[in-house]
């Protein structure tokens, strides 16, 4: 008994000598950032078995928001999240940032509170990310606003040309079939969205998706506009030029579908191992070996594609702007995999083979 009076004034008195720390507002963006700063070595992990006394400080005000005691140390990070959603059920678990300093990186969810560097006393610092929507939402929203926002021009609403045009259809078999790949794009990647993607990141902060969502909406209404407009004229060298503009994007189409489809059977349900993708029997996915990310190299064929069968100037600036967001993204991936797999093809680029 004695011991158990000696242990608990022991916590009671680390808790009341933590230090506190106050630094600005965290942008909203570092939801989706992982790990922790470096810990300190003569800081103790929690011990196995002993529970931790937790309190949860918000970083701005200082103010000492809950106290949670008895907390167990197999206990992750979401786990004491969904424990201060419910004593303050506006902030859920995705709209938290916690972490150990207010100088470090936002904690992962999947985090264990016996492996972080903390005693039998936790202090987490609180900041509010803002409200959240799931990456399948934001997915969504980029993908059905050009697919409308294209079909208003197509079928040439009022106030978009001249009002003699008004729900007018054009003579140019081009630019119906412009429609149909256009439409079909898009709606792929709306099934895709909804059937094959393993969408494994948390949340956005929604106000990023008026930037996100603007920017795909912005130029599907630039290129409709010239596509569809009453005054516009086929390509130069015709419809051979449509053809071979059309066979490239339907390629890619399928290609981009194939990889996909690899990408999702690479892992089972609810698994977050990481695995190297290899080709498969379908010859689409051979490309894997030349290439770590072919999912954006079929992308880029097939705007490519529908640039030569439109020939327009705003479909071009379109393809080159996402072949240079495209490369970012997947010279991130092509680091990510050399840096976690020791075994992985040397052979392979990032995009383009043996180019970037």
């Amino acid at each position: 008994m004695d011991y158990v009076l000696g242990l608990s004034g022991f916590v009671f008195s680390a808790f009341c000598c933590t230090e506190w720390g106050v630094v600005g507002h965290e942008e909203a963006a570092a939801v989706q950032v992982e790990g922790y700063s470096e810990r300190p070595k003569d800081t103790k992990e929690a011990s196995a078995g002993v529970a931790v006394l937790v309190e949860i400080v918000d970083l701005k005000t200082k103010e000492k928001l809950l106290l949670l005691d008895k907390v167990e140390p197999t206990a992750t990070v979401l786990d004491i999240k969904a424990l201060f959603h419910k004593s303050y059920p506006k902030w859920y678990p995705a709209r938290q940032s916690l972490r150990l300093d207010p100088k470090a990186k936002c904690l992962r969810d999947e985090d264990i509170l016996q492996t972080l560097p903390v005693g039998t006393t936790a202090s987490f610092y609180f900041s509010d990310l803002g409200p959240q929507l799931t990456w399948g939402t934001v997915f969504l929203a980029e993908c059905v606003g050009p697919l409308i926002i294209y079909l208003m021009f197509y079928f040439r609403l009022p106030f978009i040309y001249s009002p003699k045009y008004d729900f007018t259809s054009s003579k140019q078999w081009v630019v119906h079939l412009a429609c149909m790949c256009h439409s079909f794009h898009y709606i792929k990647r709306i099934l895709e969205t909804l059937f094959v993607h393993r969408i494994s990141h948390g949340t956005m902060p929604l106000r990023n998706i008026f930037k996100n969502c603007g920017y795909y909406w912005c130029t599907a209404a630039w290129m409709a506009y010239y596509i569809n407009h009453p005054l516009y004229t086929p390509p130069f060298y015709g419809q051979q030029q449509v053809n071979t503009g059309l066979y490239v994007f339907l390629f890619c189409q399928v290609g981009n579908f194939s990889i996909h489809v690899a990408l999702r059977n690479l892992k089972s349900p609810g698994s977050k191992t990481k695995k190297i993708p290899y080709p498969t029997k379908n010859p689409f996915t051979w490309i894997f070996w030349l290439v770590s990310c072919p999912n954006y190299t079929y992308e880029l064929g097939s705007w490519i594609g529908f640039t030569v069968m439109t020939q327009c100037v705003p479909v071009a600036f379109f393809t080159l702007v996402a072949f240079i967001q495209m490369t970012v993204w997947a010279k991130g991936k092509h680091r990510g995999y050399l840096k976690e797999f020791r075994d992985y093809p040397t052979l392979r680029s990032s995009i383009l083979p043996f180019i970037l």
